[in-house]
């Protein structure tokens, strides 16, 4: 089915392993990947002035983005988290800044409250449990980054970043013509633009 190290296996058997894979690499990395992806995407990324940034509350020893989303706020940057606005919905992006309370949102995802303002990201941060080289991504299954970015790039070309362990990169995950495909991926080593 895919190029990793789980040939042969269904979607959910390679979301449950890609999934143990990620949280052993959290538990390896500890803090220093967070910095090091912060680095990475201050540093390596092409940023406008003054962007809308969406990034992620990370759960489930995803990659962590929020020392990068402080570090774009100090430059200049705006930046919103994603909420679940029901199935079958793409999410919508309410602004939050570094501090601010957040509520418990679907699936028990911290997010900012109603009364936050919703906005149209230009850059986002994605998680997944797996990338890869050409800026395919194995989410968890319920479609929601695919349906949402897929929205956004009809009205605007917002660019979208996974944001990914070097562990859960390989070099080509099998694609549905309904997947979206990010632009870049940012590791704990590297910046790439997807080919």
């Amino acid at each position: 089915m895919t190029s990793t190290p789980f040939d042969g296996l269904s979607k959910p058997q390679l979301r449950q392993a890609a999934g143990l894979v990620r949280i052993a690499t959290a538990q390896q990395l500890g803090d220093r990947a967070g910095d090091d992806i912060a680095r990475r995407i201050v540093t390596g990324l092409p940023l406008r002035s003054q962007e809308t940034i969406a990034g992620y509350w990370p759960v489930r020893g995803e990659a962590d983005p929020l020392p990068a989303m402080l570090a774009l706020r100090a430059l200049g940057h705006r930046l919103a988290l994603p909420v679940v606005e029901g199935k079958g919905q793409p999410l919508s992006f309410r602004m939050w800044t570094p501090g601010e309370p957040l509520v418990e949102g679907a699936y028990g995802i911290p997010t900012p409250g109603r009364s936050a303002m919703t906005v149209s990201p230009t850059l986002l941060l994605v998680p997944g449990l797996w990338f890869d080289r050409t800026g395919g991504r194995l989410g968890y299954g319920g479609g929601f980054y695919d349906r949402t970015l897929a929205h956004l790039r009809r009205g605007w070309q917002p660019r979208v970043v996974g944001v990914s362990y070097e562990a859960t990169l390989s070099g080509h995950l099998d694609r549905e013509p309904h997947d979206a495909v990010m632009d870049f991926i940012v590791t704990e080593r590297r910046v790439l633009r997807a080919q």
